[in-house]
C-alpha cells in the first residue's frame, strides 16, 4: 500500500513546522496536513501583531481566515485538485466566542453553493501565533 500513497511538498505554500508534507495522495483521496495563515519564506502571519517575545498582541481573524483559504487553495491545485472537491474540514479555533462569528460569514463566502462537511474545534493554542488551523480532505482525480 505504501507504493500508492504519495506525499507531496507546495512550492507556493507556507513551510511546515515540523517535519511532514503539505498533504498525501491516497488514491483518490487528498489528505492536507494543518494549514494555517502564515506567509512563504517568511515569519509573517497576516493579520497578526507580535511583541518582541513573539506573543501575540492583536489578530485580525477575517484577514487571517482569507490567507489560510489561501493556502489550501494553493496546495490543493498544486496538488493536481481543486476547492470544489474539498469533502471535509476540519478547522481549529483559538477563540471561538470572539472569531466564529466572522470565520463563519467567510465560510459561507468562500463555500456558498456546496460547502463540504465541516467540524469546529476551539484549542488553546497551535503551534505559532495563530488564531486558525485548517484540516482538508480533498478528492483527486
Amino acid at each position: 500500500m505504501t507504493d500508492q500513497i504519495n506525499p507531496i511538498h507546495s512550492s507556493k505554500a507556507p513551510e511546515p513546522v515540523g517535519l511532514y508534507p503539505h498533504a498525501k495522495r491516497v488514491g483518490h483521496l487528498l489528505f492536507l496536513s494543518g494549514v494555517g495563515p502564515r506567509e512563504r519564506g517568511t515569519k509573517i502571519i497576516p493579520g497578526v501583531t507580535l511583541n518582541e517575545k513573539g506573543e501575540i498582541l492583536s489578530y485580525d481573524i477575517a484577514t487571517q481566515c482569507h490567507s489560510v483559504f489561501n493556502n489550501v487553495k494553493m496546495i490543493l491545485e498544486e496538488s493536481g485538485s481543486n476547492w470544489d472537491s474539498i469533502v471535509d474540514v476540519t478547522v481549529f479555533l483559538t477563540n471561538m466566542k470572539d472569531d466564529f462569528p466572522v470565520y463563519n460569514k467567510l465560510w459561507a463566502e468562500y463555500f456558498g453553493k456546496n460547502p463540504p462537511c465541516r467540524t469546529t474545534i476551539e484549542i488553546n493554542c497551535l503551534p505559532t501565533p495563530i488564531a486558525i488551523e485548517l484540516k482538508v480532505i480533498a478528492t483527486i482525480e
